[in-house]
């Protein structure tokens, strides 16, 4: 059998041949001391608790040295929005794409393939502070231990490739948006984790 990579071509029962992902399972264990965590009702935070399934992702290769980062339990995507909010939605589209790289420390980044500053050109990255809190995007350096993440991995799994979504925002009907300083936002179907603006 041929062999591409990411791609590994399964036949299924029925004959048919489907593109498959060769991903991992995987906890993102900060460099604060905190494991990312997906919520059952989709919001963002760290965790301490090493045992916790909310703390489990699905890595899935969508490009060369980019991810889909996806809750193992919840089933959703992790995004970035244009203003630098993280969020989690049932759809794949192109805010849930992240490019990995490995910093010089070995904990690997994870930056918005979509966003960056504008006049400077740094990239926007996943992180999180000292409190285990989410932070905005614009406002996480790659020189930081907020952004630095330790992939623990559980397992290597494979994974079908996420339909893409496009991004319709703004063609959706409105939404009544809750903010608080301690509940995600819920606007357009997405869930919109907790913010830190502290590094």
């Amino acid at each position: 059998m041929l062999r591409f990579t990411f791609f590994q071509y399964v036949k299924h029962e029925m004959g048919n041949i489907q593109p498959q992902l060769k991903g991992i399972v995987t906890r993102l264990y900060s460099q604060h001391g905190y494991y990312l965590q997906m919520q059952p009702d989709g919001t963002m935070d760290g965790t301490r608790d090493e045992s916790s399934s909310f703390s489990q992702f699905n890595l899935i290769p969508v490009g060369l040295r980019i991810v889909a980062i996806q809750g193992a339990k919840t089933g959703l995507y992790l995004g970035m929005n244009s203003e630098g909010y993280l969020y989690t939605s049932e759809h794949f589209n192109p805010e849930c794409k992240f490019k990995e790289s490995v910093f010089e420390n070995y904990y690997v980044t994870y930056s918005s393939m979509l966003y960056r500053q504008t006049q400077s050109g740094r990239s926007w990255y996943i992180g999180i502070n000292r409190d285990g809190q989410v932070m905005k995007g614009n406002r996480v350096k790659k020189t930081k231990p907020a952004s630095h993440f330790l992939p623990k991995v559980i397992e290597v799994a494979m994974y079908k490739e996420p339909s893409l979504h496009e991004l319709v925002l703004e063609q959706s009907p409105p939404r009544k948006t809750v903010k608080t300083s301690d509940s995600p936002s819920h606007q357009n179907g997405h869930k919109e984790a907790p913010r830190a603006e502290a590094s």
